[in-house]
């Protein structure tokens, strides 16, 4: 009874879509101009996307954090390591390089030599105060040699913030305003303003100046993106006209799905901004997504018109039978597409569920436009030619259509031990495979930021901040000297990590007002005893100016205390050790009765970050598996021909792990993506054959080699045709200079290929094997659709 509705469902839609031609035309064109003008809406993101639910334990503590501390990670540093910097003219123009940062609105303060306060003791008024670094220019090189020495063997304060005393690096830190973190704001100013300042400096004195910071990173890291959305668009666009005409050989038929795919486009911007989704580095690739997608919609569409045109030549009666007969297949098998990208709106990511919501909604939309525009505009165009159609007959074909023939007939057995044989090398090189990656792992290399990134990591020891939170539970705990001492211990724990930087704290501010206190004698920067600690704290309070030094490292209670460090660019985990080392120091120094000690920072919410999206990743591959086998079952109504439906799907899976193991590519969250994607797309093949496959059954009355390669010699080309697109069109994505673009792109391309090998010899060999089991009219009830309806397979006898 569905199967009747179904088919006459479908004959009604090809009628209603053939007598109201133009109305659906400009219907078409009125929503696509309505979608034109959501792009307003749309916006690159300059919000660092936080992939931990905002429940999350990690995310809670940060946020606590930031009540406490404010934004952390707003700092944009510049440094030059060139010993002619230390010259009169040079070092006067750094200095007047921070002015000049500084005098930006968008810049909050800057920390550099040339405002660099040195704390010291007043004996008259027995208090510390701030006395400018430099008093008056240096003119002389003496001078300029007089300060060098002074900061980089009087003041240990400053020793890895300012200066490194090894290579001779001077460094300045901007700190932007915190209210433009996350606009646009901050982006123009960095790619206009800052770039500009630079480039001048950089032509006056001919120095190279190396700039980070994470706002630097991901301002130039979101221009990349941008810049990449046109290139995979024209890539895409160029590497499937071209395959898809060398199949068709037909100008008109190539021109006809690129007019398709490009409103497909331009739809995928519409809805990105209708929504009001910001373009991110995934969200990005949705159109170039649509592209590759949406061409075999079309190469079934048109290969069925020159099919049905070629039989009799009846060009009302061929569009009538492309809709109906071919309509409801791509349907299915556009739902199935959509399943594996929709699995990702369960997750708590709110990038990952943009993704699957704007991707699966574009899917649909691609298949409604492919079976709208074809049909209508070959209404409006002549019978293709001959020579349109001889690619229905070329000999390459045939001799393809035969090799898999004679596979599943005389290898059947080959098949399977080669099957086995690449399964237990897969399995072994699972085994193999790690879950890491880091925090720039997949930046763009070959970028000047990318560089500069490797230079501050070589100078300073990283620039992915770290914060330690010690909360003492009682007013001004954490200036007494117990808790100083705990502070101070942990901090020999990070200083002798190698892939943390020397920890800043109120430890320091402490140590440096022992050295002022003993008339600034580098060897007095330690914490101060117990009898020194009496009066050197009394002199700090005194000190009026030693208040704003303390807002940065104590909250106003005092209460409260940070201690900042930055690590390495580090795999995800040797950042799990780090954490786990530093979590036991924490236990064993601050007591859980008197202390509540917290780590978090960027770089702690990438590593959870990674780990749960691993696992929600892994637990979106099983929904959509889950979620297609139901589709299988409601097509064809048998448990049995689930399971084979599901291995010439799954091994390819397998098989791409395996070799991500041999390879080396660790999974993270842009190569965990690869499966539930390849799945969705490759489960398309298994549907069209053995829909294929039953009504050859019926037809033949059940003769299963019959047929098997009936149903093998009219999918298997379609098959070939879309299964070379997606991979080519996938393999666009290996151009990207982002590194898990560049997976994502080649793994994809690479189980799409082994997917089109299984459903093509695996799953006839599975069909003629097992055809005892399954062949029968008790296995294969009637489905509860039928995607090609029954007239299909006669129709080449009319």
């Amino acid at each position: 009874m569905v199967a009747k509705l179904t088919k006459g469902f479908w004959q009604k839609v090809s009628r209603i879509i053939l007598r109201n031609r133009i109305l659906i035309l400009l219907g078409v064109a009125a929503f696509t101009v309505f979608l034109a003008m959501q792009w307003k809406n749309m916006q690159f993101s300059n919000t660092e996307a936080n992939i931990l639910p905002d429940d999350h334990p990690a995310t809670v503590q940060y946020n606590k954090f930031k009540n406490i501390f404010g934004e952390e990670g707003n700092a944009i540093v510049l440094a030059i390591r060139d010993s002619s910097l230390f010259t009169p003219s040079k070092f006067n123009r750094w200095n007047k390089l921070s002015k000049q940062l500084e005098a930006f609105p968008e810049i909050d303060f800057v920390v550099s030599t040339d405002n660099l306060k040195v704390l010291i003791k007043d004996n008259d008024k027995q208090e510390f105060v701030m006395e400018p670094f430099i008093s008056t220019t240096p003119k002389t090189e003496e001078e300029i040699k007089k300060l060098k020495n002074q900061l980089f063997e009087e003041l240990p304060f400053y020793d890895n913030l300012i200066y490194n005393p090894e290579s001779g690096t001077i460094q300045t830190i901007a700190y932007l305003d915190k209210d433009i973190m996350n606009t646009a704001v901050r982006n123009e100013f960095i790619l206009n303003d800052l770039a500009d300042l630079v480039e001048g400096f950089e032509k006056e004195t001919n120095l190279d100046v190396r700039i980070s910071g994470m706002p630097y990173i991901r301002t130039w890291n979101t221009k990349s993106i941008v810049d990449e959305i046109g290139i995979f668009i024209g890539a895409a666009l160029l590497v499937t006209s071209i395959i898809f005409f060398f199949f068709f050989r037909s100008f008109r038929a190539t021109f006809i799905s690129m007019f398709v795919v490009i409103i497909g486009v331009m739809w995928s911007f519409g809805i990105l901004g209708l929504l009001r989704y910001e373009i991110t580095i995934l969200t990005a690739l949705i159109p170039p997504l649509i592209i590759v997608i949406g061409i075999p919609n079309c190469v079934f569409l048109i290969n069925k018109y020159q099919q049905e045109v070629k039989k009799h030549g009846n060009q009302a009666l061929s569009l009538q039978r492309v809709i109906s007969k071919i309509g409801n297949a791509t349907l299915m098998t556009n739902i199935t597409t959509a399943s594996g990208f929709a699995t990702f709106i369960i997750l708590d990511s709110d990038l990952l569920k943009e993704f699957g919501i704007v991707a699966s909604i574009n899917i649909i939309g691609i298949f409604i436009l492919s079976l709208l525009i074809i049909p209508i505009v070959y209404s409006f165009m002549p019978l293709p030619k001959t020579k349109h159609l001889k690619h229905l007959n070329k000999k390459w074909i045939d001799i393809f259509v035969n090799w898999m023939e004679r596979m599943v007939r005389d290898y059947r057995i080959g098949v399977y031990i080669t099957s086995i044989i690449v399964l237990i090398l897969s399995i072994i090189g699972i085994y193999q495979i790690e879950i890491t990656g880091s925090r720039i792992e997949d930046l763009p290399k070959n970028t000047h930021y990318f560089k500069d990134i490797r230079f501050f990591e070589e100078e300073f020891d990283g620039i992915m901040p770290m914060e330690i939170v010690v909360d003492t539970k009682r007013k001004n705990g954490a200036l007494k000297p117990a808790t100083l001492r705990r502070i101070d211990q942990l901090g020999n724990v990070i200083e002798e990590t190698p892939e943390l930087s020397k920890p800043l704290s109120v430890v320091n501010l402490v140590k440096y007002s022992k050295q002022a206190f003993y008339n600034g004698i580098p060897k007095y920067y330690q914490l101060p005893t117990s009898q020194e600690n009496t009066f050197i704290m009394d002199v700090a309070r005194k000190s009026s100016d030693d208040g704003n030094l303390l807002e940065s490292f104590v909250d106003s209670t005092g209460q409260t205390a940070r201690i900042t460090t930055f690590m390495r660019d580090i795999k995800i985990d040797r950042m799990e050790e780090i954490e786990k080392s530093m979590l036991q120091s924490i236990d064993k120094i601050f007591p859980s009765e008197r202390y509540n000690v917290f780590m978090t920072g960027k770089a702690l919410l990438f590593l959870k970050g990674t780990r749960y999206l691993v696992k929600n990743l892994l637990l979106s591959l099983a929904l959509a598996i889950g979620l297609i086998s139901l589709f299988m079952a409601y097509l064809f109504r048998s448990f049995r021909m689930i399971i084979i439906s599901l291995v010439p799907n799954l091994l390819p899976l397998v098989i791409t792990a395996g070799l991500m193991g041999y390879l080396g590519v660790p999974i993270k969250p842009s190569t965990i993506l690869v499966f539930s994607i390849a799945f969705g797309i490759s489960v398309d093949d298994t549907i069209h054959f053995l829909a294929k496959y039953r009504q050859e059954l019926a037809a033949n009355r059940w003769q299963i080699k019959k047929s098997v390669y009936a149903a093998l010699r009219e999918t298997g080309v379609s098959m070939f045709y879309t299964s070379i697109v997606l991979f080519f069109g996938f393999s666009v994505f290996t151009i990207s200079s982002f590194g898990g673009t560049k997976a994502l792109g080649g793994l994809v391309s690479a189980t799409l290929l082994f997917a089109m090998l299984a459903n093509l010899i695996l799953l006839p060999s599975l069909l003629l094997s097992l055809e005892r089991s399954i062949a029968n009219k008790a296995v294969l009830k009637k489905p509860q659709i039928d995607i090609l309806p029954k007239d299909e397979i006669n129709i080449k006898d009319k």
